[in-house]
């Protein structure tokens, strides 16, 4: 049995949700489908889409969007939002000290293969220092919930993090179509997210930087799937967004080619992953880099967000590992804890995994996006056996968690409303002298009923996240029982 986050299991309303449940029971469901394709026509018209590579039809899709809102009080986010601070400083120790010193390999906290051998270990960054030693600018956390305060990090994306635009066009669309709702629950607002992320980035400018940094987002181009994001963020952020071919090196500081001519770069927020964005140092067939984009970086003359070889701290192995981490470089407890992991590279947890295959799920190390995933108890046979021999042939490759009873919140269909399973991706801002958490983040959610799968890919959709005042139902109550002594003195 799942945590349901509006209905508990006496069939009970939360308190949180108790305004939403009123406003579903006296809205017509043809309302709430009216509202949806108003929705749907508002995300057409902005132009907010994903493509999903390797598809024969690779027509730009929408994201489907669910017009019930996910509800949170602000004393549950809180503690959700203590525990994300946490985890990203210490993510940014963790990098700072694996890229010099090294010395949680050499305590053996961390097994020292795991990182020297990662295909996202940078070789090239040893011994060098970041500016402001900020490794983790842009931070997004996927955590689940199983009960009423039980969270769960399910995992940490800290290369290039995506989804902030729908989490940003999801709150608009909501304010455009139920302002009386919105406004009833006091929401906490994300829509400062953009100018939270351009003041962070301008705090963490080499200090070689004079006046007011400039600026850029790096993109690969149009036909990258997150290509709407890079631009809607370039526009929300009052920056040029430009390409490869727009920068270029000289005397070891970056230039924008501009209408005035050549203006220099400090900043960088790239959208490109570390192999293509140096063809001088990475892959030499890369024509979405920059040549020599390295020599400036190294030279401490322009800042990449996120740093380069961040991609250590997203390994789904090194995962396995943050409550260490954290203890190691914060000498704390993890307040968020992980999700119950077996290492396939371990012979027990192999043994084990391989004889429980149709009870987990199994996720590849370095595997993103739904893709390389065996989900068990919805598996058929044949793709278990499948899955049991890559795991045989390259158990390191290859990490197995529980099936978690992920918590579900109301969804809208055309024949109503009815639970499906979300999870959460917060935001997480480091700058120069404070790490920032937008109250919310996007939530996603499997529309498919019993399915865990939220990607976008894999056929999920979104809802705009509510973190909202725990006083206004209080209020209410308060409210509520000052009118029931009035009627009784009547």
């Amino acid at each position: 049995m799942c945590f349901d986050e509006m209905t508990l299991a006496d069939g009970e309303v939360r308190r949180v949700y108790s305004k939403i449940a009123r406003w579903l029971a006296n809205t017509p469901a043809d309302r709430l489908s009216s509202r949806r394709a108003q929705a749907e026509l508002l995300f057409r018209r902005i132009g907010i889409t994903f493509a999903v590579y390797g598809e024969n039809d690779s027509q730009e899709r929408l994201i489907p969007f669910d017009i019930i809102p996910r509800v949170m009080l602000r004393s549950e986010w809180a503690a959700l939002e203590a525990g994300l601070v946490q985890r990203v400083k210490a993510l940014n120790l963790f990098l700072g000290d694996v890229y010099s010193g090294q010395e949680i390999l050499k305590t053996g906290r961390v097994p020292s293969d795991l990182v020297l051998q990662n295909p996202q270990f940078r070789k090239e960054m040893m011994g060098r220092r970041v500016p402001h030693d900020i490794y983790v600018h842009i931070g997004g956390i996927d955590v689940v919930r199983t009960g009423e305060s039980d969270f769960y990090v399910l995992e940490d994306n800290v290369r290039t993090p995506s989804g902030v635009s729908y989490m940003l066009e999801n709150r608009e669309v909501m304010m455009r179509l139920l302002p009386d709702l919105f406004a009833e629950h006091r929401v906490a607002p994300v829509e400062n997210y953009p100018d939270l992320l351009l003041a962070s980035l301008r705090s963490v400018a080499p200090l070689s930087t004079r006046g007011e940094p400039t600026i850029a987002v790096l993109t690969p181009g149009r036909f990258n799937s997150a290509y709407y994001e890079h631009s809607f963020l370039a526009d929300k952020l009052g920056v040029e967004l430009v390409e490869g071919r727009d920068l270029h090196v000289d005397d070891d500081c970056v230039y924008m080619l501009t209408t005035q001519g050549p203006k220099r770069v400090d900043v960088i927020y790239r959208r490109i992953d570390d192999d293509f964005i140096d063809p001088e140092v990475f892959r030499p067939d890369s024509i979405l880099g920059v040549p020599g984009l390295m020599r400036a970086y190294l030279a401490g003359n322009v800042t990449l967000a996120n740093a380069v070889g961040a991609g250590v701290a997203d390994d789904k192995a090194i995962y396995t590992y943050m409550p260490e981490i954290i203890d190691f470089y914060l000498g704390e407890k993890a307040i968020l804890n992980n999700v119950p992991t077996w290492r396939c590279r371990e012979a027990d947890a192999l043994k084990y995994v391989l004889e429980h295959l149709s009870e987990l799920v199994v996720k590849e190390v370095n595997g993103s996006g739904g893709y390389g995933m065996l989900v068990g108890p919805h598996a058929s046979k044949a793709e278990i056996e499948l899955f049991a021999a890559k795991i045989a042939k390259d158990p390191d490759n290859f990490i197995a968690q529980p099936t978690l009873a992920l918590s579900t919140s109301p969804t809208f269909f055309p024949s109503g409303v009815a639970p499906r399973h979300v999870d959460l991706r917060p935001f997480i801002l480091t700058g120069k002298n404070d790490i920032r958490v937008v109250p919310g983040g996007l939530t996603r959610v499997a529309l498919k009923e019993k399915s865990l799968v939220v990607n976008s890919s894999q056929g999920g959709g979104t809802k705009d996240t509510w973190v909202v005042d725990d006083k206004i139902f209080e209020d209410a109550r308060q409210t509520q029982g000052s009118m029931q002594d009035q009627s009784a003195v009547a």
